[in-house]
């Protein structure tokens, strides 16, 4: 069943909202992720585009990499959505973000391969050595 759900950055400057069922969340491990959140992890939820909108504020944009984008909020830094091109009808967004992010346990582990050796989170979970589309 769809719920809607709200969230925003540190600061306020951003909010969004999204009608969707949390089906795919997962604990990504990739560099990038690392190193543009300043986390060990990062944790998204993969929805519709099409349920996706903004209520508050316009996000800055940086490219990490060709073909993806993230979208975070221009004065506190917080990192809220991640868009790819080879997934033009979703959208990541960062559970941290959420209004109430207890509602989105993750499922699976994707970029295992790139996992720093001393994390141990969520052991029982489902891992994919690369993000599986």
């Amino acid at each position: 069943m769809s719920q809607t759900h709200q969230g925003g950055c540190h600061c306020g400057a951003l909010r969004y909202e999204f009608t969707a069922e949390l089906d795919d969340v997962g604990h990504c491990h990739c560099s990038i992720c690392r190193r543009s959140s300043g986390g060990m992890v990062v944790t998204w939820a993969t929805v519709p585009r099409s349920s996706f909108r903004w209520l508050k504020g316009e996000p800055a944009c940086y490219v990490s990499s060709p073909g993806n984008r993230r979208l975070f909020c221009g004065n506190c830094g917080a990192q809220v959505v991640f868009e790819t091109e080879r997934t033009p009808e979703t959208l990541d967004v960062t559970v941290a973000t959420f209004d109430h992010p207890e509602v989105a346990p993750p499922q699976r582990h994707v970029w295992v391969k790139s996992r720093v050796a001393w994390l141990h989170l969520d052991e029982q979970l489902p891992g994919e050595e690369e993000e599986v589309l």
